[in-house]
């Protein structure tokens, strides 16, 4: 096979969460752009979003879902639907996430369990329920979000280095079983994008200068940065990778 082609997505079909805004629109909009038709989930979803218009505009189907990812019982329901409405998913992006910011000595248990129960526990459930679709077809891509914090501590937000270290190991966990089933599971660690989890930290001259210092790139990430490594993570291109974190974050881990 011609190298370019092992990129090719045409015929697949991805459930990407988070699909309505950053990160995950980008990467949503890369897998269709590579012919790839797009569920797309997220807390208020509606038909007929910027993305689904974006989407179908390239001749690639668009199916919206809202879930809220903070609702145990919501998010198994949506597994079910999902699955119901689509029951081949090819490929899985695990994006939709939540970021709440208290010190460590004052975070409320309320902000605790909804960031883990948004960054984690929806993120095992779905590939659980998706993945063992893949594994009992012999095929499938599963990508995570992780982050920077999936490597460091951070300042204000436990819960979520908790989660996102927790996202690094169930992209290992998973990997360990099913890799050799035909399906690869592997994650992306966002470096500091220009979001809207990180507003508060690019409204803070000082926290503001002293991030941008620090990375080689000299600049915030955006979410077109993350439409080649989505690509390639979720095509053939990437067939012999299993439980790896991939880093795009403009050099901030090799300082």
């Amino acid at each position: 096979m011609p190298v370019l082609d092992s990129f090719d997505l045409t015929g697949k079909t991805a459930l990407v969460t988070g699909a309505k805004r950053g990160i995950g629109r980008g990467m949503a909009e890369a897998l269709a752009e590579a012919g790839a038709d797009i569920i797309g989930v997220s807390a208020t979803l509606e038909p007929g979003s910027d993305i689904q218009q974006t989407v179908e505009a390239m001749g690639r189907k668009f199916a919206p879902y809202a879930c809220d990812f903070s609702d145990r019982s919501a998010v198994k329901a949506f597994a079910a639907q999902v699955l119901q409405d689509h029951p081949q998913i090819d490929i899985l992006i695990n994006n939709a996430g939540t970021i709440l910011r208290t010190p460590a000595a004052d975070h409320p248990d309320d902000m605790w369990d909804t960031v883990i129960e948004v960054n984690l526990n929806a993120q095992f459930i779905l590939t659980r329920e998706v993945g063992k679709t893949m594994v009992a077809r012999g095929s499938g891509k599963i990508i995570f979000t992780a982050s920077l914090l999936t490597f460091q501590g951070g300042i204000t937000v436990p819960g979520y280095a908790a989660s996102k270290g927790g996202i690094g190991q169930l992209t290992m966990a998973f990997a360990n079983e099913w890799a050799g089933k035909g399906v690869n599971v592997n994650a992306i660690a966002p470096g500091y994008i220009d979001t809207d989890n990180t507003e508060a930290l690019r409204n803070d001259p000082v926290r503001s200068k002293s991030i941008l210092e620090r990375i080689p790139a000299g600049r915030w990430g955006k979410p077109d940065d993350f439409k080649g490594p989505a690509v390639f993570l979720a095509s053939d291109a990437s067939a012999y990778m299993h439980g790896h974190v991939m880093l795009v974050d403009g050099g901030w881990m090799g300082r």
